[in-house]
């Protein structure tokens, strides 16, 4: 009965197409964990940490204690704030639970709306400010399956937007996930992202939206739709480690990230649009680590009709003593996507280490 229903809620969703967005809660895009970021964000086959509530909850099972993560980061020059934390632990000796918290926010934005009065008056007191705010609280659960090597992950997460005193909404979501290592350290990953399409269900609070319909004479401010509902998203990930000589690692990974609509990916169609992203990760007996990855392949369309690629290229480096390890990133090197750079800092605990 229960598959019934949810299987009714699916294609309820799916009629009220309308309400379909190919660019919806994209503050969950972004990635978390300075590590995966210098990589280029390509860790889907080989996360296998607290970190993997986010990128793939089917490595969760990996974890042997308690684990912690925190990460900031900050973009367009600081104008921006992304904070994650994390916490897992396992449950036994085949499955373990994780929770985070994720918050994007803009804050400190001028309010003008009410900078001219009735009278068409300026006064500079009627200005205030508010942050523009998204959040996300997951639980997400992985666990070995009877298959050698194959594991399962599911994670459930809570969405809430806000902006101001405009408008605020809640949503609700879920991921699944699976990995699987081979005997010669070939890793698999797939991460089906929004699997029951996270819906938000907003509401506007008409008085304020009245303001800014007064605020801007002349334009015709509708009142936008209450309910918004993201596409699913794929992504397939391929990764090998081996030993390069000595006491050195390496650690390469190939991600494919796939939309279920036509954007201006490099591989793209009505249907599907493809987003490769590729990364390589060198550490020295696992203390000192050295991370480089490209992703985001991107491809405009210029005033004279030509094409031109873009993409990001990442660096990264890291630290670890015992059971703390600390990483940094630095994003779009270069901005050479054409947006700023980014610097993005995470530690991550492992309390095995101090058993």
């Amino acid at each position: 009965m229960k598959n019934y229903f949810l299987l009714f809620i699916v294609f309820s969703q799916i009629t009220f197409g309308q309400a379909f967005r190919n660019y919806s809660n994209e503050f969950l895009s972004l990635g978390v964990d300075a590590a995966a970021f210098g990589m280029g964000k390509s860790v889907i086959a080989s996360s296998a940490d607290v970190n993997s509530i986010y990128w793939n909850p089917a490595g969760l099972s990996n974890i042997e204690d308690f684990q912690g993560a925190l990460m900031h980061a900050e973009y367009f020059q600081g104008i921006g704030k992304y904070d994650y934390g994390g916490f897992a632990k396992p449950i036994d000796g085949e499955s373990a639970i994780a929770i985070a918290l994720v918050r994007f926010a803009v804050d400190d934005i001028l309010n003008t709306t009410e900078l001219i009065d009735n009278q068409g008056n300026i006064n500079y007191d009627r200005v205030s400010l508010f942050s523009a705010a998204d959040y996300a609280f997951n639980i997400g659960y992985g666990k070995k399956l009877p298959l050698r090597g194959l594991d399962v992950g599911l994670n459930a997460k809570i969405v809430h937007r806000k902006i101001g005193d405009f408008a605020a909404s809640w949503g609700f979501g879920l991921d699944a996930a699976l990995q699987f290592q081979t005997k010669s350290d070939w890793k698999f990953g797939l991460m089906f992202r929004d699997i029951t399409t996270t819906f938000n269900a907003w509401q506007i609070d008409q008085e304020e939206f009245d303001k800014i319909a007064q605020a801007i004479p002349g334009e015709n401010q509708e009142s936008p739709e209450s309910l918004e509902l993201t596409k699913p998203k794929l992504q397939l990930g391929v990764a090998k480690s081996f030993i390069a000589f000595r006491d050195f690692n390496i650690l390469t990974e190939l991600d494919l990230n796939m939309r279920f609509a036509e954007t201006n990916a490099i591989i793209a169609t009505s249907f599907l649009s493809i987003d490769p992203a590729f990364g390589v990760q060198i550490d020295y007996t696992k203390i000192v680590y050295l991370r480089a990855g490209v992703n985001n392949f991107q491809e405009f369309r210029e005033f004279d009709e030509s094409t031109s690629l873009s993409f990001e290229p990442n660096f990264g480096v890291g630290f670890r003593y015992k059971g703390i390890q600390i990483d940094y990133a630095l994003a779009n090197i270069a901005s050479a996507s054409g947006t700023l750079f980014s610097n993005i800092f995470s530690v991550k605990v492992d309390f095995l280490y101090f058993r």
